[in-house]
């Protein structure tokens, strides 16, 4: 069998089925992206006109004024912030993330004070931000949200993710309402969302996207909205942005990126799942059926569930041997403590789920020894 490039130089090979996370180099760039970009690699380029032409091609995917382009979406909230606070002034950027003085509250929903692999926390403090949490873990209301409002509030935040909680939160109507009648930026962190249009339509004035996520883009993010902000946001290239700064090649291949995106890209649905979902089930101790996105989106998972009783492993543990293996094995692990992991198929290659299958029955034998 031929090996890839990481193989090579002496690592695992690795399926992934958790989906398109960072820690998995988050998605495949196909031949075409990676062609653009390595032609962009090998050129030079003025890079300030880049960027502009970068942001204009962009919104033209986006439906904004303008759009900025970011090495990935966590450096995207920490820009996004820095310019709410310093509006673009060029001695504020300079200070930051040293905002003392200056309206530097982000306001945001507890139940959206999120790790995604890194505090969001930790990206608004890049960005010279301090954080007010807003609500309870699992229930807030609007009026938390405006009384939160104050001389030292310099932008509103909304997160959108699945790891966030999904029930009792406000809505995004909710925050564009407070944002708007207190003339204060409102920025969504919309990382892994698919829709390119509709955060900017809800009346945001940020929308910060990864580039490498949904769009199978080369590393990148952008942050897309309003023109008076993504002009503060460019203003951080002298500041906080200078250490966050994408290449000309990851510009040019995001640019590629959302061009083809949808292209060729086949939804797994929930049908095509149904021979997996037989065939772990068929397994002793495991059980199996499909479970919809966390956060709404229209995306299809297999869900495993373990009887730890009857199989004398945990799901802890299945989920342990099969990233062990010769070959890892990723699976989504956030409900572990429930006894059970899903296979998201989007980031499984052909062939490769019954590759998973095999690992899972092999597993379950020696079980049994």
């Amino acid at each position: 069998m031929t090996q890839n490039i990481y193989q090579q130089l002496g690592l695992k090979q690795v399926i992934n089925a958790c989906g398109k996370m960072t820690i998995l180099g988050v998605s495949s760039v196909s031949p075409d992206v990676m062609q653009a970009t390595a032609k962009a690699a090998s050129a030079f380029v003025e890079i300030d006109r880049l960027v502009d032409r970068t942001g204009e091609l962009i919104s033209r995917y986006t439906g904004a004024e303008d759009s900025y382009a970011t090495s990935c979406a966590s450096a995207g909230i920490a820009i996004a912030v820095a310019a709410a606070i310093t509006r673009g002034d060029p001695a504020c950027v300079t200070l930051m993330p040293e905002s003392s003085g200056m309206a530097n509250e982000v306001i945001m929903l507890r139940g959206h004070n999120v790790d995604y692999g890194a505090p969001v926390t930790s990206a608004i403090r890049l960005g010279g931000g301090r954080v007010v949490e807003v609500g309870s873990s699992n229930l807030a209301a609007c009026w938390q949200l405006e009384s939160a409002v104050t001389e030292n509030s310099a932008a509103l935040l909304y997160v959108k993710s699945h790891h966030c909680v999904q029930k009792g939160m406000l809505s995004i109507e909710d925050f564009v309402q407070v944002a708007q009648r207190h003339n204060l930026p409102l920025i969504v962190d919309a990382a892994a969302e698919e829709d390119l249009q509709a955060w900017v339509a809800s009346g945001a004035d940020m929308v910060i996207y990864s580039g490498a996520k949904a769009f199978n883009a080369p590393t990148s993010g952008f942050i897309t909205g309003k023109k008076q902000w993504i002009t503060a946001c460019k203003a951080q290239h002298h500041g906080i942005a200078r250490a966050m700064k994408i290449g000309k090649e990851n510009m040019v291949g995001l640019v590629y990126a959302l061009e083809n995106y949808h292209q060729g890209q086949a939804i797994v649905t929930a049908e095509q799942l149904q021979p997996t979902v037989e065939a772990i089930s068929a397994i002793r101790g495991l059980s199996a059926d499909i479970e919809q996105d966390e956060a709404g989106r229209a995306i299809w998972r297999v869900r495993i569930r373990v009887n730890a009783q009857e199989l004398g492993l945990d799901a802890r543990e299945v989920e342990s041997r099969l990233r062990e293996g010769d070959i890892a094995i990723y699976a989504r692990r956030y409900n572990l403590h429930q006894g059970v992991f899903s296979l998201d198929p989007r980031t499984v290659a052909e062939g490769e789920m019954a590759l998973i299958v095999a690992r899972l029955q092999e597993i379950a034998d020696h079980a049994a020894d």
